[in-house]
């Protein structure tokens, strides 16, 4: 694609803007949804034409400058613009317009008028949705530079969020005075035959015979915010033309669905002076684009009344296009239209003639668009990742981390970020972060599991925190170095994938038993380090596990081991209480009261010494007392 898609024929010195509404709606352009932002602007306002402007939003960083001859700007959003330095803001920076998935008309206004005092334009591209659309190289043009240009484009949003990104050449921090968005049809301009895989950049929206209008610049309307500027400065100056009007007459067939010409293109057109005279448009384009040009036309001069009375052929680029009899199409003061598609264009200016054949040639309006084919983006699930990354790891906004992390295909991916096509060659896929040194302190999300395609991922010497995710246990996975960070937990078995080469986690906070397979990696030739970490065991150069140890803390038969003990303890004084339960029960049912016993126990000794006493004192057979023991 062509690095040079800056209309720069577009010198306006006033500005546009489409109606302010965000009303969710399907059709975004029956909703009237427009935005108009005032970069680098301060409060809201209402322009002098009733276009509402809203103060500055959306932007990813960067900072307010202020033209440096603001007396030369008539409108207040020409005067005040958004800077991004590369130092501060990355490389890359986006307006990011939350809106409804439809089709836009979008129109910026840039201009540099030495508003930082350093007499030298910058240099920087601008993409949209991941597509290149306009790049301004240094030194602009001096009528540029100082009054500035409006450049604009047609584009589909198909995921509810818009992203206006500029791109710093070298240290040149991008500019950008305003954004304008309007709705338009979904099949304007032939989306329904050409499809909304493609972005119609504005290489020329002429009227002839009229001065500049349309919204923003004149009371005209324009149902997409296109603004109409005249056609002299494109035609050849050296055919004779005079200028036609209306005069009154209705024009019938304008301002109708898809397109919605505005009747005022109409209302005027340009003839040649001389019959024999060819009316010849020289119009700017860049090679090896395809573009679609729109031819408008009405028979507005009263003295046709009938078909044949004035026929000429339309050359596009030398080749014969068509041609044309208005009358015979529509008849008077009627709107015709007409496009052509120029393929591969391979010289520049594409001429466009309109040359006679019977009467004189007529045309009331012309726009040209270059057909640019949407760039591969980055595939859906991974810009998940990492946009999920870009939280959870703190991205500094030095490092640009904006907009598509690998769209354009033409710009380098996000700083310390490698992308390659996909497999299938229809997307982009990230193949490695190389973030060491970054002073990072977030943590790593389990996200990155949807980075299918990660060769290799650097995030040593920062200040990471928390567990390893799973989520690193993608097959793809060649190199990983973790070193130096504060990350804690044990290893999962996930990153012992068969096709990991290289593996650093040596000064970290890791614990728990280091998994077989990802110890066999330097087994096999390849290089791991665990050193640093006091809490990891069981392979060898490190200290054996804890009896029942496993990785994660006790392992499965250690746990095992401890809840058959607390439930052996617990069945052993379950028994104990219904052993003690029972033996009170028995001691109430049978046995006598501890005071009856006591007195029963006096008594039977008290007998027993009685009847000694009586046996001591009688007299036995002999005569004499008696000398047995009493047992």
């Amino acid at each position: 694609m062509s690095h040079h898609l800056v209309p720069l024929f577009l010198l306006l010195l006033s500005s546009a803007a489409g109606d302010a509404s965000s009303a969710p709606h399907s059709d975004p352009f029956t909703a009237g949804v427009g935005l108009n932002i005032d970069c680098g602007g301060t409060s809201n306002f209402t322009s002098e034409f009733g276009r509402p402007w809203v103060a500055d939003r959306y932007y990813s960083g960067g900072a307010v400058g202020l033209v440096a001859e603001p007396h030369h700007f008539r409108l207040p959003q020409e005067r005040t613009l958004r800077f991004f330095p590369p130092v501060s803001a990355g490389k890359k920076n986006c307006y990011s317009v939350p809106l409804p998935p439809g089709r836009y008309y979008l129109r910026t206004f840039t201009v540099y008028d030495n508003y930082d005092s350093k007499l030298r334009t910058p240099s920087f591209d601008v993409s949209f949705e991941g597509t290149l659309v306009f790049t301004w190289r240094s030194p602009w043009p001096e009528a540029t530079a100082r009054s500035g240009v409006y450049a604009d484009f047609i584009a589909a949003v198909p995921d509810g969020d818009a992203d206006l990104c500029f791109y710093s050449i070298a240290t040149d921090p991008p500019v950008i005075a305003s954004v304008e968005v309007a709705a338009i049809h979904p099949l304007a301009y032939g989306a329904a035959s050409s499809g909304v895989d493609l972005i119609l950049v504005n290489y020329g929206r002429l009227t002839a015979g009229s001065s500049l209008f349309g919204p923003g610049f004149t009371n005209d309307s324009d149902a997409f915010s296109r603004v109409w500027q005249p056609d002299a400065y494109f035609r050849r100056r050296d055919v004779p033309v005079k200028a036609l009007s209306t005069g009154g007459h209705q024009i019938l067939g304008a301002n109708q669905a898809p397109n919605y010409f505005p009747v005022k293109v109409y209302e005027t057109a340009v003839t040649t002076v001389n019959s024999a005279d060819a009316l010849m448009y020289l119009l700017p384009v860049d090679t090896r684009l395809d573009y679609m040009v729109w031819f408008h036309f009405a028979e507005i001069d009263s003295g046709v009344t009938m078909a044949g009375q004035r026929v000429f052929d339309v050359l596009i680029g030398g080749e014969n296009a068509t041609r044309i009899d208005i009358y015979k199409e529509v008849g008077g003061f009627t709107a015709f239209k007409w496009h052509y598609i120029v393929e591969n264009l391979t010289s520049t200016p594409l001429v466009v003639k309109l040359v006679p054949v019977v009467g004189k040639p007529i045309i009331c309006g012309l726009e040209n668009y270059a057909i640019v084919p949407l760039d591969l983006a980055t595939v859906p699930s991974q810009v998940m990742a990492m946009q999920a990354l870009k939280e959870s790891l703190r991205i500094p906004d030095r490092m640009g981390w904006h907009g598509d992390p690998c769209a354009p295909s033409t710009w380098d991916s996000w700083e310390g970020v490698t992308c390659h096509h996909s497999d299938n060659g229809q997307n982009l896929v990230v193949t490695q972060l190389d973030l060491g040194s970054q002073g990072l302190k977030g943590s790593i999300s389990d996200r990155i599991s949807l980075l299918t395609n990660l060769v290799s991922l650097n995030l040593s010497s920062n200040s990471l925190e928390g567990s390893l995710p799973s989520g690193l246990g993608q097959a793809s996975l060649v190199s990983l170095d973790l070193s130096s960070n504060q990350l804690t937990g044990s290893i999962p078995d996930c990153l012992g994938s068969s096709n990991l080469k290289v593996v650093l986690l040596n000064n970290n906070q890791l614990d728990g038993q280091v998994p077989e397979k990802l110890y066999s990696i330097g087994v096999h030739g390849g290089i791991i380090d665990l050193s640093g970490n006091k809490g990891l065991c069981g392979v060898p150069t490190l200290p054996a596990c804890p009896l029942f140890w496993d990785k994660q803390g006790l392992s499965a038969a250690g746990k095992i081991a401890i809840g058959l003990s607390c439930a052996f303890i617990l069945i052993m004084l379950l028994l104990l209480y219904l052993f003690c339960i029972r033996r009170q029960s028995d001691d109430y049912d049978f046995e006598f009261p501890q005071d009856l016993v006591s007195i029963a126990a006096k008594r039977n000794r008290y007998q027993r010494q009685k009847v000694m006493l009586v046996e001591m004192e009688a007299p036995n057979s002999n005569g004499f007392p008696s000398t047995s023991a009493t047992h």
